[in-house]
């Protein structure tokens, strides 16, 4: 089983017109409503690619109830933890035919009960488990909880997994993570540098190798993906071609193919390969990919 845990998932409002000129009246040409959060988009994919997967997080008011509803809407499992101050936090994306604008809200107040509450949901996981820390958290929860849910898992035997950025990322790395999957730019910035080639990857993702992680998948947008294994492996690719129309869940659906394929082969190799395909099907898609999308991808891959 994979978990994912979401800590401030969103309802994400995406709006697309042609132009959006600030201090006016804008029309939109297509609305969205969907569920977000970095979690939760690992869920998706992977249930798209029947891997079984359940969604955990904490919620929050008539937000928080309708992402649970979405999700059942996308038959993915769920069992997240109902806060009782503030809501949950509504993400509004606004797509032009050039830039993409965010506006992301802060989300509810996590207290330490509601922590208690996640660490009782965990208590049930078992050795070979997958578990996803995905995304930023909420301002009420401390810089540390990410440690603190390792530490609470450690005794388990599960396999962790971030996907986190910059201090909430780097202060994991002690706990030798299974996985972790920044893109080019976010490591880059946990070392002052601008990143540009794959060559500057491997060199700083050893470097983080060598502060603890085990496996280091890095997203480079088009210009593709570099892995470096535990074992000393090193895979490289240039990227797909095709029309990206989406970057928002493109990173999180490469750590969805990317489990997809580890738990399904056994092989970093193959993870690698489905975790390209997953990424860039949804890049090149206006929502989240499909498994018929993935599975194409998969194949260009191997022919």
């Amino acid at each position: 089983m994979i978990i994912t845990i979401t800590l401030n998932p969103s309802l994400d409002y995406i709006v697309e017109m042609d132009k959006f000129e600030l201090g006016a009246v804008n029309r939109s040409t297509c609305e969205h409503v969907l569920p977000g959060g970095k979690g939760i988009n690992v869920s998706i994919i992977l249930n798209r690619l029947h891997i079984p997967t359940k969604a955990l997080g904490f919620t929050a008011g008539f937000i928080g109830h309708d992402i649970e509803q979405l999700l059942a809407k996308y038959h993915v499992a769920s069992d997240f933890i109902k806060v009782e101050e503030g809501l949950s936090r509504i993400n509004v994306k606004l797509r032009g035919r050039i830039k993409e604008t965010e506006i992301n809200g802060n989300g509810p107040v996590i207290k330490s009960t509601d922590l208690s509450k996640l660490e009782e949901k965990l208590r049930w996981l078992q050795s070979g488990d997958i578990v996803v820390l995905a995304g930023s958290i909420p301002p009420s929860v401390p810089c540390t909880i990410y440690n603190e849910i390792i530490e609470m898992l450690e005794d388990l035997g599960v396999m962790i997994v971030i996907d986190a950025a910059g201090d909430l990322l780097k202060n994991t790395l002690k706990h030798r993570p299974f996985l972790i999957k920044p893109n080019h730019i976010e490591l880059g910035e946990l070392f002052g540098v601008n990143i540009s080639s794959k060559d500057e990857v491997i060199v700083y993702a050893k470097r983080l190798q060598t502060l603890g992680a085990r496996n280091v998948l890095v997203s480079m947008a088009g210009d593709g993906a570099v892995l470096l294994t535990a074992a000393g492996d090193i895979f490289k690719h240039n990227g797909l071609k095709g029309f990206v129309v989406n970057s928002v869940g493109a990173g999180d659906s490469m750590v969805a193919g990317f489990l997809a394929g580890f738990v399904k082969y056994n092989s970093y190799c193959e993870a690698f390969k489905w975790g390209i395909a997953a990424g860039s099907a949804s890049a090149f898609s206006d929502l989240l990919a499909t498994r018929r999308d993935i599975e194409l991808l998969y194949k260009e891959l191997c022919d």
